[in-house]
């Protein structure tokens, strides 16, 4: 790896994980356990914009890991983690058909298989079905997160993408966002 594209990760696990932290101190929005706005997953889909699946893992693995340490939240660790590989999959294959102009669905389809990655890491511990009957409410709150999320990558890619970009200019394809 370069040096300038290892600093400009760590620029961006920096800032994932200030969010992360950030965010797990604030009160819930919601007297929902597991429902958060995942504000975070903003960079994940920054770095599906602007680089691709392979560094959005780096950065997210990272992030899950020193944000597990950082927020005093070690117990969730394989929550964080089953979630956040799922819904970076998901959010990859959906962005590799569909590209940079449905960022915002590839977001609600993240935030949603975020939700159930973390469901299945609950029924693996728990070994209850019952936990599926959290789904709808999960299912929910995973698209108006992913909403919002994914707004808040498109606009800011809209107004400054094209100067963060990691790869070279002839690497740049359908680089408009609508």
């Amino acid at each position: 790896m370069k040096t300038k594209h290892l600093t400009l990760l760590a620029m961006y696990t920096t800032i994932a994980l200030t969010i992360f932290v950030v965010e797990s101190a604030l009160p819930p929005l919601l007297p929902i356990p597991g429902v958060k706005l995942g504000l975070a997953n903003i960079v994940t889909l920054w770095l599906l914009l602007c680089s691709d699946w392979k560094d959005a893992l780096w950065v997210l693995i990272l992030r899950i890991v020193l944000g597990s340490i950082f927020a005093g939240q070690v117990l969730s660790f394989a929550y964080s983690l089953s979630g956040g590989l799922l819904c970076l999959a998901a959010m990859a294959i959906l962005h590799h058909f569909l590209g940079k102009k449905q960022i915002v669905l590839t977001s609600i389809l993240g935030a949603v298989f975020h939700n159930i990655g973390q469901l299945l890491m609950a029924f693996f511990i728990l070994q209850s079905l019952s936990i599926i009957s959290y789904l709808p409410v999960l299912f929910i709150s995973g698209i108006a997160a992913g909403t919002f999320t994914g707004l808040c990558a498109k606009y800011t890619y809209k107004r400054m993408g094209r100067l963060m970009h990691f790869k070279s200019d002839s690497n740049r394809k359908n680089d408009v966002i609508n």
